[in-house]
């Protein structure tokens, strides 16, 4: 049975809420957070979805891909560290033919660009993915998570 109580607002937590209302008959979403921003889901074509927005489990790499974004400019920044580009590719892995269907492993590739100290992007990103990043902590005690940078 889900509970459909609102969460409670304690002290000792940081709260966050999304509200979800689906916009046609099929499986197009709109999800909006406290930031007010919009974010459009959908389901894949063969299920009957139209293609209209991202996927759940693309969403959740997406939220890694930002958390971890985030801490790494800011750490750069921090360091003095001038970054002309950033980038980062994030590979899934999940089981096939599984229901439900949890990453396994997931692999980052962070591609920089500019006159920048490796030493200090490879800190920047050990700090991310070691201490900083909340996504990263939703993720590890279930998912493999290995990564590589390459800096132009």
């Amino acid at each position: 049975m889900i509970d459909s109580q609102p969460v409670e607002t304690v002290q000792a937590y940081k709260t966050m809420q999304v509200e979800l209302a689906r916009v046609d008959d099929a499986f197009h979403f709109e999800a909006v957070g406290m930031s007010g921003v919009t974010q459009h889901i959908d389901a894949a074509t063969d299920i009957g979805g139209h293609n209209a927005g991202a996927r759940p489990m693309e969403m959740l790499l997406m939220g890694l891909a930002g958390c971890s974004a985030i801490d790494i400019v800011l750490i750069l920044k921090k360091q003095k560290q001038v970054v002309d580009d950033f980038r980062m590719k994030v590979d899934g892995m999940r089981e096939k033919d599984a229901t439900p269907s949890p990453f396994k492993k997931i692999h980052i590739t962070y591609l920089f660009k500019g006159q920048l100290d490796p030493e200090k992007v490879k800190r920047a990103i050990d700090l991310s993915m070691d201490k900083y990043c909340s996504a990263t902590a939703q993720f590890r005690p279930s998912t493999d998570i290995t990564y590589s940078f390459e800096i132009n």
